[in-house]
């Protein structure tokens, strides 16, 4: 592929002063590319991990026990209600100061990477809006739908895992997308920790050769593709599970 495009961008630089050295110079070339991958591996941690944290969050929101009840309303507080930009800086510079380090032989290198407290911040960020999608979600659902479980003898785990969670989340697809759309744009904040995502790569690019125009439009691009498919995926999802008479 480099091999292809390589040319072109050369011969655009040399004519025009366009500079998308990413796509000429071997060295960029790999670097733009280790960028792609770790944002994209950035966005699905955080989603998936987030989505599990809504789930069990939802869960136990409506337990027995009220100190459970209680700390999960606090938590959903505190993380709704700081930026994502602070949170981020709190989990590396404040929670990672106490991290256990690793010898790397001569060196030593903290146990959790940036990358690592990027996907636990973000996760507990969107995890937080996650919950209470999820609570909406599974209060819409029918009381009569709850006493028909409970008739067949299922126990309340069972009765929210196979019937609750399940009409909950198709109920809940409109709000959860919106959600997940709006995490995947918070990952570029990574940056602020040095985790090698786009923004951080990109930024590193033009600071060496001086062509901010052309990397800002990269990263512009990037994030377009990225979360339109990733809405596009969403939207899909939503009209395949959608049940009539649930949430319209």
């Amino acid at each position: 592929m480099f091999q292809l495009i390589a040319p072109f961008f050369q011969d655009l630089y040399e004519r025009t002063g366009l500079n998308f050295i990413v796509f000429y110079d071997h060295y960029e070339y790999e670097r733009f590319l280790s960028g792609i991958s770790v944002s994209l591996q950035l966005i699905f941690w955080s989603i998936v991990l987030s989505l599990v944290i809504g789930v069990l969050g939802a869960w136990a929101q409506g337990a027995r026990s009220p100190v459970l009840r209680v700390l999960m309303d606090a938590y959903i507080q505190a993380f709704r209600n700081t930026p994502p930009m602070i949170q981020l800086l709190f989990f590396y510079f404040a929670l990672g100061t106490f991290t256990p380090q690793v010898d790397m032989g001569g060196y030593y290198q903290p146990l959790i990477s940036s990358f690592m407290w990027a996907v636990i911040s973000l996760s507990i960020f969107g995890g937080a809006f996650n919950i209470e999608i999820f609570r909406s979600g599974m209060e819409a659902v029918p009381e009569s739908t709850k006493e028909a479980a409970e008739s067949l003898c299922m126990t309340k785990w069972q009765t929210y895992l196979h019937v609750i969670l399940p009409l909950a989340f198709r109920i809940s697809l409109p709000a959860l997308t919106n959600n997940l759309v709006s995490l995947a744009k918070t990952t570029s904040l990574a940056y602020v920790i040095s985790v090698p995502e786009m923004t951080y790569t990109l930024n590193q690019v033009w600071s060496d050769n001086v062509n901010v125009p052309e990397m800002m439009l990269l990263l512009f691009l990037f994030y377009v593709l990225v979360v339109s498919l990733l809405a596009a995926g969403l939207h899909f999802i939503e009209r395949r599970l959608s049940l009539p008479g649930y949430g319209q």
